[in-house]
C-alpha cells in the first residue's frame, strides 16, 4: 500500500488543490479527492474513484480549508459522476460537506451526485436532528424570564389560531359544507361516550362517597346529618359532577386525540390529507369536537346521579338516614338553574378537552417520543384550562348572583 500524498497546484481558475490516496492491490482500488475554486465565489469539489469506508476515505479538512481561504465563495458544488463504486463512506463525506457549506450559508449543488447517494442524503436530512436545549449557567434570571414570557405568547397566540379554525370548521358544519365522514362520528362518539363510562361510574361514586363522609364529619357536631343529603346534591350537580367528569375525559378522551392525531403525523397521513384537498381540520378535529360536545352533557349528567347515589349510600349505612328521607332532601335541595348550569360547564369543558387533544395531536412531532410528549402535553393543557374555566365560571356567576 501506498502512502498518501497531496499536492497543490494553481490552475488559471484560481486555486487547485489534488489528494489521491493509491491501493496497489490486486483490484487496484483507489479514491481521489479534488478541490479547485474557478471563479471567486465558485468552489468545486470533485470526487473519482471507489470511494468505501475500508480504503481510509479523507475528511473534509480540505474543503474547510479552501473555503478559509477563499471567503467570497457562495456556491459550493460537488461532483461524483466519476464515482465508480462507493458505500456508505461517501455519504459521510458529502453530508459532512453539505453541513459544512450551510454552517457557513453557502449554496451546495448536489445534480452531480450519484442517485443512490442523493436518495440517502434526502433521507437524512429530512428529519432535523433533535437538538437539546441545555441551560446556559451565565443566563441571567432577567433572561430565563424573557424567554418564558416568548413560549408562553407563542403557544397563547397557536392556541388562539386553532380555535379560529374551529370555530370556521363549525360555521362551514353549519352551512352543509364540512368534510367528514358520518361513520367516523359515530366511532369517536361510542369512545368517548359509552366506553368511558366504567370509569366515570367508579370516580362519580366514590366522590359522592367521599363529599358524604367529610360533609357528616362536620355536620354530626351540629345534629345536622340529615343536610348531608343537600351537600352532595348542590356540591355534585353545580360543581363536582362536571368537574371531574371534565379531568376524566381529559385524561382518557383528550389523550387519545392527541396520540391518534399524531401518529398519524408520523406516518404522514395529514399530509396526505392535505395532499388530496381535504383539509385536517374538518376531517379529523370536527368529528372529535361534536362527539364531546355531545357526549360531555349525557357524561356530566350520569356523573352527578353516580354521586349521588354514593351520597346515599353514606347517608344510609353510616348516618342512619331513610332512603325516603335522603332521596326528598336531595329533591328538595336541587334547583333547575344548578342542573343546567353543571350541564353547561360540562359541554364547555368538553370543547376544551377536545380542542387540547386535537391541538397537541396536529403539533405532534415525527417519532413516537414525540406523540408521547403530545399526549401528556394535551392531558395538562386540558386540565389546566378546565380548572381556569372554573375559575372564570365562579367570578361570573357570583357577580351574577347564581
Amino acid at each position: 500500500m501506498e502512502s498518501s500524498d497531496a499536492r497543490h497546484r494553481w490552475a488559471a481558475g484560481g486555486a487547485r488543490t489534488v489528494i489521491r490516496r493509491a491501493m496497489t492491490d490486486r483490484a487496484q482500488r483507489a479514491w481521489q479527492l479534488t478541490v479547485e475554486s474557478p471563479s471567486p465565489d465558485l468552489l468545486q469539489v470533485r470526487l473519482a474513484g471507489i470511494w468505501r469506508l475500508k480504503d481510509q476515505l479523507p475528511d473534509v479538512g480540505e474543503i474547510q480549508d479552501a473555503l478559509a481561504r477563499h471567503g467570497s465563495i457562495k456556491r459550493l458544488t460537488l461532483e461524483a459522476d466519476q464515482v465508480t463504486a462507493w458505500d456508505t463512506g461517501l455519504v459521510a463525506f458529502v453530508l459532512k460537506a453539505i453541513r459544512l457549506a450551510e454552517n457557513k450559508a453557502i449554496a451546495v449543488d448536489r445534480q452531480r451526485l450519484p442517485g443512490g447517494v442523493e436518495r440517502l442524503i434526502t433521507l437524512a436530512t429530512a428529519v432535523p436532528e433533535k437538538k437539546i436545549a441545555v441551560p446556559r449557567a451565565d443566563r441571567s434570571w432577567l433572561a430565563r424570564v424573557g424567554l418564558a414570557t416568548i413560549a408562553v405568547g407563542d403557544s397563547v397566540g397557536s392556541f388562539m389560531r386553532f380555535v379560529g379554525e374551529a370555530t370556521m370548521a363549525g360555521g362551514r358544519l353549519l352551512r352543509g359544507k364540512a368534510t367528514f365522514r358520518r361513520a367516523d362520528l359515530f366511532e369517536v362518539i361510542e369512545a368517548c361516550g359509552p366506553r368511558a363510562l366504567p370509569i366515570v361510574t367508579l370516580i362519580s361514586f366514590l366522590v359522592g362517597l367521599i363529599l358524604a363522609f367529610m360533609g357528616a364529619v362536620q355536620l354530626r357536631t351540629f345534629g345536622a346529618s340529615v343536610y348531608v343529603a343537600d351537600l352532595v346534591a348542590i356540591a355534585t350537580v353545580r360543581e363536582m359532577g362536571c368537574l371531574m367528569t371534565g379531568i376524566i375525559v381529559a385524561g382518557r378522551t383528550g389523550a387519545a386525540f392527541a396520540a391518534q392525531l399524531g401518529t398519524m403525523r408520523v406516518n404522514d397521513e395529514i399530509d396526505a390529507l392535505v395532499t388530496m384537498g381535504i383539509t385536517p381540520m374538518e376531517f379529523l378535529v370536527l368529528p372529535r369536537m361534536l362527539a364531546l360536545i355531545l357526549m360531555m352533557p349525557l357524561l356530566t349528567v350520569y356523573a352527578d346521579l353516580l354521586a349521588i347515589l354514593g351520597g346515599g349510600f353514606v347517608g344510609v349505612s353510616m348516618l342512619g338516614l331513610g332512603v325516603v328521607e335522603y332521596y326528598h332532601r336531595t329533591v328538595e335541595a336541587l334547583t333547575l338553574a344548578n342542573f343546567f348550569l353543571g350541564v353547561f360547564k360540562g359541554s364547555v369543558f368538553g370543547v376544551l378537552v377536545a380542542l387540547s387533544g386535537c391541538l397537541r395531536g396536529m403539533q405532534s412531532g415525527r417519532s413516537a417520543a414525540a406523540v408521547g410528549q403530545a399526549a401528556t402535553s394535551a392531558v395538562v393543557t386540558a386540565i389546566v384550562l378546565i380548572v381556569v374555566a372554573e375559575g372564570i365560571f365562579a367570578v361570573v356567576l357570583n357577580a351574577l348572583k347564581l
